[in-house]
């Protein structure tokens, strides 16, 4: 019987979606040894190299964008809807040549976090696909654009392409999802890293008592003008971000010879903004967080409220760090929370085992 093959379509829209679905992927090969993995998106390589692993096939470029941003908080409306609009004129062209692609690799199954057009093109190819995310383009088209007329048959459109879908698996924590039809919830889903906080005191040369911090935003530029950022007597930071010249207390964060995730569960604190991977790995490993508020994002009243409830976290006004060691006193000065369980990775992935080893229909 011949290897099952995985079609894996990824929202370029940051980081968040690609590192939100590998424990997922990373659960279902446990399942399924043999599975053949072929990963769609504009994502860099390296970031995917690093969590999907040598042996996934790479197709550059995806019809996705997600939204249009300012910066990692702010919303560009005005892109985004020019853009939807765009992609609306082209929605039929772009279907069709997806489908071809999708028709000429002939995967046994689409999993989609969360590109709409994907899985329009696979429904139009006759190949089973599923979404999977703790967002949807639709609800939030509806949200940021719907009260321009416009978009009316935009959003129409996206509707129809998730519920083209079999299922929606929505993670643990969400947003509500009123636009779409069948949405199934599952646990978090966390890759987690293993903490070595000797093998990152070594690669720094750490003095005694002192702590490390890691600054990260997800792959999208940061309101976060990192040449204010206040020099703390012991503290150390690591950051995502461009690092400004003459800091010696702000290193890339690939200084520590980590991986990310081995990084964010080694460090004393992350400063980041509202993100699925980076919320929910921290709470999986008790990090606190601080973070910067997105009041406009509607995940963030699940996550904020998921990330209370796992770790210690304090929301503060980044754009202006000067107060930044006062928010560590108050941040670290909370009681401890009882850490979050990755239960929806093996979720997702009996759902998906099942649904390869069932075959078309």
């Amino acid at each position: 019987m011949p290897s099952p093959h995985l079609w894996l379509a990824l929202s370029p829209h940051g980081y968040g979606h690609a590192a939100m679905t590998a424990p997922v992927i990373a659960a279902l090969r446990r399942r399924l040894p043999g599975l053949r993995l072929t990963v769609q998106t504009s994502l860099p390589v390296e970031f995917l190299r690093g969590r999907y692993g040598a042996a996934a096939a790479l197709v550059e470029g995806i019809p996705d964008f997600g939204l249009r941003m300012h910066s990692s908080t702010r919303v560009d409306r005005d892109a985004s809807a020019e853009s939807y609009l765009a992609l609306a004129a082209r929605w039929d062209e772009l279907v069709a040549a997806e489908a071809d692609r999708l028709a000429a690799a002939a995967p046994d199954l689409v999993l989609a976090n969360v590109p709409p057009l994907t899985l329009a093109a696979a429904a139009r190819a006759g190949i089973p696909a599923v979404a999977l995310s703790s967002l949807n383009w639709a609800d939030m088209v509806r949200i940021y654009l719907g009260d321009r007329p416009a978009l009316a048959p935009v959003l129409a459109r996206l509707v129809a392409a998730y519920d083209s879908a079999e299922l929606f698996l929505r993670v643990t924590p969400a947003m509500a999802m009123p636009a779409l039809a069948r949405v199934r919830d599952i646990g978090p889903v966390i890759l987690g890293g293993t903490a070595r906080p000797d093998a990152l005191a070594a690669a720094l040369r750490l003095a005694s008592g002192e702590r490390v911090g890691l600054i990260a935003f997800g792959g999208i530029d940061a309101d976060l003008d990192l040449a204010r950022w206040p020099v703390l007597p012991g503290w150390r930071w690591l950051t995502t971000l461009a690092v400004p010249p003459g800091r010696a207390d702000l290193l890339d964060w690939r200084a520590a010879g980590l991986s990310f995730s081995d990084l964010l569960t080694s460090v004393a604190a992350v400063v980041t903004k509202p993100g699925y991977g980076t919320f929910t790995e921290a709470g999986l490993a008790g990090v606190p967080v601080l973070y910067q508020p997105r009041p406009d994002w509607p995940e963030c009243p699940a996550l904020d409220d998921w990330l209370a409830a796992h770790t210690r976290a304090l929301a503060v006004d980044l754009t202006d760090p000067a107060p930044l060691a006062d928010w560590l006193d108050l941040l670290l000065a909370q009681p401890a929370r009882p850490p979050a369980v990755a239960s929806g990775n093996d979720e997702a992935a009996a759902w998906l085992a099942a649904r390869l080893e069932a075959g078309p229909g």
